[in-house]
This record gives C-alpha cells, structure tokens and sequence, in this order.
C-alpha cells in the first residue's frame, strides 16, 4: 500500500497525535497516523502525574517555571528550548480543554494544582487524581478518529524510505507481516521511548526506542541518550509496567523511608537524586526497595482514585500499609536531534516527544514536563510544517549538531568508531525462534538494569556492552516483531552505552561511580550518529 500524505505521524501519544488534530483540523492538511499497537495504546495512556503549565495568577511565573527545569537539567537545558516550552504550554493545555479534556477542578471551579519533585511551587494540572495520561489520550483519540485521513493500527514502523537525500516516508509490516510502503511529503516521528531496555520499567511493553532506532540505522543524529530517568516511587511488586506511585504523593506530604524506617532523603528533590540515594541505600542494606509512607494523607481514595484501585488490586491499603518502592526506568531525556521547531539533520523528517532530543530536558526531566513537551513540539513541527520550512535551523539542541553557517561544531559528538552503525533489521529471513528472541531480551534488560541503570562505571558499562552484541546477533538471525523489536533495542542500548562512556562524569540522571563529579569540559552534548547531514540553502543560512 502507498499512500500520499501531507503528513505521517509514526506513534500515538500526545506528541503524534496532538499534531496530527492540529494539522488536520486548523491547516486542512491529509494526515495519517501509523502506530503499531492500537490508536489508544500509548506511554501517554500511563503518565499520572500531570501537565506542569503556569495557567495564570501569582505567584507561580513561567520565569519560575523556567528557572525550575534549568536547575532540573543540571546544566545541559538548552534555555531558548524551555523558553518556548514554559511560555507556549499554557496554550497548549487550553487547546486540550477545547478538545474535551477534562482536569480536575475545586468547588469553584477552579483548576487544581499539585506540586511535584523539582517544582518550587504548585503548578501542574490533573485529571482523576492520577489518571492525566488516560484523559489526554481519551481527548486526542476522538479527535483524531474525526480529523485524520488514513489510522494505521498494529502497523509496525520498521525504516524510513529515503529518496534523494530526503525522508518521504516509512516502511511498514501490516497485521499479516507483509511489508508495505506508506508515503508523505513529511514524517514525524513520535513513537515514543525507550523504557523496556530495563527489566524494571513503567513503560508499556511495546516502549522498545523503535524511533530513536530508526533514525539511528538512517544515520540521523542522536543525543543525550545516555540520560535515562528512573522514577523513584514505582510499586515494588510483580505486575509490569509497575505502577506508579505519582510524585503528587510526595507534594502532598508522603514520606520515603528505608526498611528500618528511616527518612533518608528530601522527598522533593528532583527524580534523579531520588533515585540515586534510594539505590546507595537498597545497596547498603541489601535490600531491593524502600517503603514509601503515605498513612499521614486524609481521603486518598477520593484524592488518588487511579493509585488507590491500583493499590486494592495488590492487597494493599495506603491508610495503614506502607507501599513498598524502588527506582524504574520512566523517561528517555534525549532522542533524535532536532531545533526548535522539531526538524531533524534528515529533510523531510520531524521529531517530538520522547523520542527527540529538544533540548528542553537537558540531564534529567523536571517532572510533569514530559506531556507539555510533547504538546507544544508536536504543535510547532506542523506550524513549521505549513511555513514551508524544509531543513533545520541551528537552533535549540540542533546547535550541538549545526554550527551558524551549518557545519559541525567542534568537540560535538562521539567519534563514528565508538559507536557501531546500527545494522538493517532483517526482512526476508523466517521468523526467529520466539524462546530465543525471548531469553535474549530478557537477559539484554536484566544486564541493562545493572550495568547501565542508576549507577554506572566503565566496568559495567563494558559488561553490558556484550549483552547488547550477543542481543544484536540473535535479532539479525530472523524477523518478526519479537526480533524486529530486540533489534531495535539493541541499537538504542549501544547508543546509549557508547555515549555513557564518553560522559566521563555524573551529571543529572547518569551517574558514573568511577567519575562521581561534574565535569565543566562535558557541560554539552554528546551526539552519535549524523552521517546524513541537509545540503545548506543557495544562501549559506539554514532556515530558522
């Protein structure tokens, strides 16, 4: 099947498809959306916590806001990124309440806000206490039903087809497995992150970095990779993705205790310093979780319907037991270069969401601002979309990438040696062995946990890099989604493991034990990939 489009989003979430409505509905242009589950079926679906936007009022500002997710990013944001995040993002969360989602609000009426970790004051919207996600993505799915021209569900996304230097659509297995063409003037991808490279995750089962590892094997730019999110309040408990305890929680005065009962740690310090003293802490005590105590919280089922469900559903009651923890992989800070407008190093490919690297996040994601990122980049690439720009700027975290004049700046990136290409997902091969393709990716995932997780050194790091090489070979032996999906993963770990040994520090969410300080020299990106580069205009100037 070949199906011209003006735009084709690859993905599902908030990103994809708040684009794909505003493209569709304000510019009149025939969108498709390509997603290899079912339209429903995102990481947004699971995202509790909320939308952190300054709606108006004193004494929040979005210079708060601002200065709030700089400190976050541990001096790797890029300001002019989160600038438009924090000024444009209250219009973005009052164009989802025009479409239907519906945030919780007081007996006046008034929204309610929560305070997060990271957060200096209460700024972040809600809906059924901690369901945000699933209202969002309820919100977005009607309105894309009604507006796009073509919805591809249980399409997996496998290459980009690229023809003259430019990006003008992907290739994809249908339901049966066949392999079709679906073609656009311009695609954007926005499927999302990476978490099931853990065993430990609150990812869904089908976050497996397919985007990320996409751009990789066309040899589009990556970066920031290396910077993993653990969140620190997911249940210790069986069930996968783990629930999610929300950081809401902590703002509204739950506590973290070790298993002797011990505060241990300010529950309000950013996710990544969390995560980090609660896993020095399970080490010292050899013990795999902490407890979080939330017994001090009145009317938590009606406050925390979602969690309190959760919770009932697992035998435990929030008023009198405490909830026991520990850190899992949430959230993928980098992904595919792009500027400010969402437009990557290939032309005719766009990125937004988890899957970019925007710049906004820097080292570690200021919580709540995952869902606003994805509304307010997936908005800009169809405005710049409808502009007529063709090719990046050097702007935002694309200036890691393109210098002024559009040539590389220098001490940019991670030399092309360090890093092996990623290697064309196998199509005409059978079906691999589903144990095989099984044992592999479970034993990449446990490897990844300890060896490439919250803490890291060159040691582990190159122990995990042999999981990842045995990992590639058993996916490149056949096809199918389970291979097709471990080969992906293999690329997006080798990437990410390429980069962890080039940031010689620990910064934000990547800790390196053998490198416990912050390094001045490394306050920058570090990009892997980008052989395919745009030709510069007639001019000399890239388009801003």
């Amino acid at each position: 099947m070949t199906t011209d489009l003006d735009l084709l989003v690859i993905g599902s979430g908030v990103a994809g498809l708040s684009a794909a409505v505003r493209a569709a509905d304000a510019h009149g242009l025939r969108v498709g959306v390509l997603t290899k589950g079912d339209l429903e079926q995102s990481t947004t679906r699971w995202a509790q916590g909320g939308v952190a936007a300054v709606l108006g009022g004193d004494p929040d500002s979005t210079d708060l806001h601002l200065a709030d997710t700089l400190a976050a990013g541990a001096g790797l944001c890029d300001i002019d990124a989160v600038r438009v995040l924090v000024e444009e993002g209250p219009g973005r969360v009052r164009d989802l309440i025009t479409l239907g989602a519906a945030f919780d609000r007081d007996e006046q009426g008034r929204l309610e806000l929560a305070r997060e970790g990271g957060h200096s004051l209460a700024r972040v919207v809600h809906a059924g206490g901690a369901a945000t996600g699933a209202e969002i993505e309820r919100a977005l799915v009607v309105a894309v039903r009604r507006s796009a021209a073509v919805i591809l569900e249980n399409h997996f996304a496998l290459d980009l087809v690229i023809e003259d230097g430019r990006c003008v659509g992907v290739r994809a297995a249908d339901p049966t497995g066949a392999i079709t063409v679906v073609r656009a003037r311009h695609v954007l991808l926005a499927a999302g992150g990476a978490g099931q490279l853990f065993a430990v995750t609150t990812n869904p089962l089908e976050a497996t970095g397919d985007g990320v590892a996409m751009a990789l094997r066309a040899g589009v730019a990556v970066a920031d990779v290396e910077f993993v999110q653990f969140h620190p309040t997911a249940l210790h408990h069986p069930r996968m993705p783990r629930p999610l305890l929300s950081e809401a929680l902590r703002g509204h005065g739950a506590l973290l205790r070790d298993t002797t009962g011990e505060q241990f740690v300010d529950e309000l310090l950013p996710r990544d310093q969390v995560s980090r003293a609660m896993t020095r802490r399970m080490i010292e005590l050899d013990v795999d979780h902490c407890w979080l105590d939330a017994t001090g919280l009145d009317h938590f089922s009606e406050r925390f319907p979602t969690i309190a469900a959760a919770l009932a559903e697992v035998g435990l009651d929030p008023s009198r037991d405490w909830l026991p923890i520990a850190p899992a992989a949430h959230y993928l800070c980098g992904g595919i270069l792009t500027d400010l407008d969402g437009a990557t190093l290939l032309p005719g490919l766009w990125a937004a969401g988890e899957v970019a690297c925007s710049g906004v996040h820097g080292a570690n994601r200021l919580a709540s601002n995952s869902l606003l990122e994805g509304m307010v980049f997936g908005a800009r690439v169809v405005e710049a979309v409808e502009r007529g720009v063709d090719r990046p700027g050097a702007t935002g975290a694309m200036r890691a990438a393109l210098g002024p004049d559009g040539s590389p700046p220098q001490d940019s990136g991670v030399p092309v040696a360090m890093y092996r290409a990623a290697p064309s997902l196998a199509l005409d091969a059978p079906p691999a062995a589903p144990a095989e393709v099984i044992a592999a990716r479970t034993e990449l995932q446990r490897t990844m946990t300890q060896g490439a997780g919250v803490l890291r050194d060159a040691d582990s790091l190159a122990r995990t890099a042999s999981v990842v090489e045995r990992a590639a070979a058993v996916a490149s032996e056949g096809s199918g989604a389970p291979a097709w999906e471990l080969a992906n993963l293999a690329a997006v770990a080798s990437a990410l493991l390429a980069a962890a040994l080039e940031r010689t520090e620990s910064r934000g969410a990547h800790t390196r034990e053998d490198f416990p300080a912050v390094s001045a020299e490394l306050a920058r990106r570090i990009v892997i990939g980008g052989a395919v580069r745009p030709e510069p205009p007639a001019a000399g100037r890239l388009s801003a």
